[in-house]
């Protein structure tokens, strides 16, 4: 009798503690939706999804909090039974360049007290453009470098990611480079610039060439720089005389002197550049 008396309080203390312990029944909610959707839209429909009488939530005091000390980014309309969101939900200022951005709130009942999980799946919009750190990029680029000489340029970033990050870039019309655009094996791309045509300096002393990177989403987004080529000098002119042969006129003093020092007069070839330059000169003696 007595071990029957011991085994009765011993389940009537069960049944106590298992009714007063916080209830997480199966049908957890699970919700997936886009970013920076305006306070009160409607995500789906709790009431429904997790098996809840709408009548009785009021009741209840069903709530939504926030999974820790995080913050609360959805509510529970207890008319509808409607998770709508309370607060602006920035997928970037959460999860940054995650592939997944989940967020865990919890619903909570009162009478009997059950605790339900809410998680939620934050999906990326193409609300950011490409930018270029530098709006402005400097090359110095000689006139002697050969076709198909190749110039990285600045890559473009983007706080989106997938489809919505940069996709392509392009360059403005010009007749001397073409635009090269690389995949990175980790993910993104850059371009570079190839020279297409020779450059020459006497012609044309600097190039201003448009940059534009473009993202995949819809609508598309852009951002732009500013490529600045200064082209640098090299030895490819050989110095010329405007003259095809110059005449000096000179006198002298007499014959006598001229033809004592005649063996003075010499010319030496200029040398100052790395070519050799001749002219033909005459000298035209005169004698007082």
């Amino acid at each position: 009798m007595e071990n029957k008396a011991f085994l009765a309080r011993c389940l009537i203390s069960f049944l106590g503690i298992f009714f007063h312990m916080p209830q997480t029944a199966f049908g957890d909610g699970s919700y997936s939706f886009p970013e920076e959707m305006e306070r009160g839209s409607v995500i789906g429909n709790l009431a429904k999804e997790m098996g809840l009488e709408v009548s009785k939530l009021a009741a209840r005091k069903a709530r939504v909090e926030a999974d820790g000390n995080g913050k609360r980014y959805c509510d529970v309309n207890l008319s509808t039974g409607d998770i709508i969101v309370a607060d602006r939900i920035d997928r970037e200022g959460l999860c940054g360049k995650k592939s997944l951005c989940v967020l865990t709130q919890e619903l909570v009942l009162e009478e009997p007290l059950q605790l339900r999980r809410i998680v939620l799946n934050i999906q990326d919009i193409n609300d950011n453009s490409p930018q270029f750190k530098k709006k402005d990029i400097h090359f110095e680029m000689s006139e002697s470098a050969v076709k198909g000489s190749r110039y990285r340029l600045e890559e473009a970033h983007d706080a989106d990611i997938g489809i919505n990050a940069v996709q392509e870039y392009s360059i403005g019309k010009n007749e001397h480079f073409r635009l090269n655009v690389i995949s990175k094996s980790g993910g993104g791309k850059y371009s570079e610039l190839v020279l297409e045509k020779e450059l020459d300096r006497e012609q044309t002393q600097t190039l201003t060439i448009v940059l534009v990177g473009t993202d995949g989403g819809a609508p598309r987004r852009s951002g732009t720089a500013v490529v600045h080529v200064t082209v640098l000098d090299a030895n490819d002119n050989a110095p010329v005389f405007t003259e095809a042969q110059l005449i000096y006129k000179t006198s002298m003093v007499s014959r006598k002197w001229m033809d004592e020092n005649y063996k003075h007069f010499f010319l030496r070839p200029l040398s100052e550049f790395c070519c050799l330059v001749y002219v033909r000169m005459y000298f035209i003696f005169s004698i007082r």
